[in-house]
């Protein structure tokens, strides 16, 4: 397969793309959240390489505070108001 690179796979890393795609943001916010160090990521040639551990560790801090508000409120609604559901849900 002449000019074509073989990806490899590596399930304790994100790509840029890929944690861009799961916060909903663009590439270049997530590289600025690198540079502020709110995303940590390991530098590998010219890629950056975002751990799952590390990721997850810091992802709270990707969040502003009024989407923490947001989402604060999106739980307390949704326990209010499906409570038997939740608790027959955690029977099971």
């Amino acid at each position: 397969m002449k000019g074509k690179m073989r990806k490899r796979k590596n399930n304790h890393f994100y790509s840029v793309t890929e944690v861009a795609n799961i916060l909903g943001i663009s590439r270049v916010a997530v590289f600025k959240q690198i540079k502020k160090g709110k995303i940590k990521a390991e530098k590998i040639g010219h890629f950056y390489a975002i751990p799952k551990t590390e990721y997850s560790l810091s992802a709270h801090n990707v969040l502003s505070e009024k989407q923490k508000n947001v989402l604060e409120a999106g739980v307390k609604k949704t326990i209010k108001d499906y409570r038997e559901v939740l608790e027959k849900l955690g029977k099971e």
